[in-house]
Formats: structure tokens, C-alpha cells, sequence
């Protein structure tokens, strides 16, 4: 049995521990690692999504490559973007960080460096020797640790078809409150994004993403990661939906890709729902004790 099935084999019979320590670990190692308060150098080569985005992001270089693939598909498979994604993507410009949200569509690395979620671009062949050079370096001085990264760095430009140039439908279809409000417009580009969204994603998912967004825009890290975890905890118990374990079996397991939601439309999605999910867990399942308390700005 592969560790997919196992892991949801496990979660479907009501055994959660494992699920829980995994969101503890992640979220108090992002806490940590974006309080350090040395000079933080992250390779984002490859895959970067989850816990991988989430302890990169918040540090102060973060270099992308030609081989970079960002997401947060989390709406996806019934879950929300964690891992402190309701901080950064809500400090994108032009709600691009809803659309990221919402639709997990993927960043490449031009992509990632033009909204500011990286902050340098390499070639993937020039990192060993990135790597050697920063190794090397016995310094917090952010002016010498530029100057290396400068030196393997490479000018790129988004594509002509990149959604990052598309700033103004963006707003068109994310910017709203409601998704009524959404769908008043002419816009193919945003017709047929929402279209897009009610085909694929958990309708609870969507709202309860959309809030987190929208709330991560006036708090701290800190505050995010403790709601997050809180999120994600309603969502591993499944007393209020079974999404999060429906997405799970459609996408992971069975990959039959048809997923049964519930609700199973955005007008089904009652306020109470979602805010159930950012309510406190209560006694016997107490809220994320961050242990630091200084970090440096993102």
C-alpha cells in the first residue's frame, strides 16, 4: 500500500494524531524559521508548495529557478493554503493572492520573482555553485549576501501569456466581497476563471480560503499560523465537512477526480460553516502555542 493510501486509510477511520502532529510540526517549524534572525538564503528549486513554501517565503532571499513550479492547490482536495500562505499571498498586489488562493494555478519562477513571492532568479545549473560560494560566506551583512546571489543571477522576463499581466481582470474577478458581485461582469478572462473554480473546487473550501486571505491582509505571521492551525484542525475532524477527506480520495487515492462536495454549490456554503472554521477548538484541543516572539518583517 503506497504512503498516500496508508495516510488515508488512517485519516478515513478516525485515526488523526498523525495528521495532527504533521500540521503542529510544520507550523512550529515556520514559526522558527521566520523568527531566525540571521541571514536566510532559500533555494526554491523544484516544487515549492506547503511547508516547503511556507519556511522559505517569510525569509529574506529567496531565489527561484527555471525548474521552480508554485501552488497552493489546497481548494483542491477540500483544504486551504497553510503553512502561513494566508500572510503571504494576501500581501501580493492585486488580489493576486485569491486568485493563487483559490484556483491553485501555478507560478513559475519569473513568475514568483515579478509578484515578489522570490526575490532573485538563477538558472538550476548555476546552483551548486551558488551554494558553494554562499557556503563559504561568514557574514549577516545583506549588502555581501546580495552580491553573491547577484553574481549567479539571471535576468528574466514573465511570459507575454503569464496571469501576473493580467493585474486588472484579477481585480475585476477577485476583488469583490460576494461571488454575485464576481460574476457581474463581461470579462472572458474572469468568466471563464469562475466557471473554472465551480467545476473543480470544494465550494466550502473556496469561502473558508477567501476569508483566510482576506483576514491574513491585517495580521501578523503569527496570527496567521494560529489560525491556520486552527482551520486545519475543523478540517481533519470533519465535523463540519468531509471535504478535505473527499478531495483526498478523488485527487490522491481513487483519482477518479470527481469529487462529491458538501455542500455541493457556493449558494449551499451557509456564514455558519465558515465560520466554524475559525472558531476556537476549545478545551480538549487547545489553539497553537507559538514559541517565539520576535521575528523579522517579510
Amino acid at each position: 500500500m503506497s504512503v498516500t493510501a496508508l495516510g488515508f486509510e488512517e485519516f478515513n477511520h478516525g485515526y488523526s494524531r498523525d495528521a495532527k502532529f504533521g500540521s503542529l510540526y510544520y507550523y512550529l517549524l515556520e514559526d522558527t524559521a521566520s523568527a531566525y534572525t540571521s541571514m536566510q538564503v532559500a533555494l526554491l528549486n523544484g516544487v515549492t508548495m506547503g511547508g516547503g513554501a511556507g519556511v522559505s517565503i517569510p525569509g529574506t532571499f529567496r531565489v527561484a529557478t527555471d525548474k521552480t513550479v508554485f501552488a497552493t492547490p489546497e481548494t483542491l482536495i477540500g483544504f486551504h493554503p497553510d503553512a502561513g500562505a494566508s500572510f503571504y499571498l494576501s500581501h501580493l498586489p492585486g488580489h493576486l493572492g485569491e486568485y493563487l488562493a483559490l484556483t491553485g494555478d501555478k507560478f513559475n519562477g519569473a513568475e514568483m520573482v515579478a509578484c515578489g513571492l522570490a526575490t532573485h532568479y538563477s538558472l538550476c545549473a548555476n546552483l551548486p555553485l551558488l551554494e558553494q560560494q554562499l557556503g563559504e560566506l561568514v557574514t549577516d551583512d545583506p549588502s555581501v549576501i546580495e552580491t553573491s546571489l547577484e553574481k549567479y543571477g539571471y535576468l528574466v522576463y514573465r511570459d507575454n501569456m503569464s496571469v501576473v499581466r493580467r493585474i486588472e481582470s484579477i481585480v475585476k474577478c477577485f476583488g469583490h466581497d460576494t461571488e454575485s458581485e464576481a460574476t457581474k461582469t463581461d470579462d472572458a478572462w474572469c468568466i471563464s476563471t469562475l466557471k473554472r473554480l465551480k467545476d473543480a473546487a470544494s465550494p466550502l473550501s473556496l469561502k473558508v480560503s477567501l476569508r483566510s486571505i482576506r483576514e491574513g491582509r491585517f495580521q501578523t505571521l503569527d496570527q496567521c499560523l494560529i489560525r491556520e492551525y486552527r482551520m486545519s484542525m475543523h478540517s481533519i475532524s470533519e465535523q463540519i465537512s468531509t471535504d478535505f477527506s473527499e478531495g483526498v480520495r478523488s485527487r490522491l487515492v481513487d483519482k477518479d477526480y470527481a469529487p462529491k462536495w458538501n455542500p455541493p454549490t457556493l449558494e449551499q456554503v451557509s456564514n455558519d460553516m465558515v465560520d466554524q472554521y475559525f472558531s476556537p477548538l476549545g478545551e480538549v484541543e487547545p489553539d497553537l502555542d507559538l514559541p517565539t516572539k520576535q521575528r523579522e518583517a517579510f
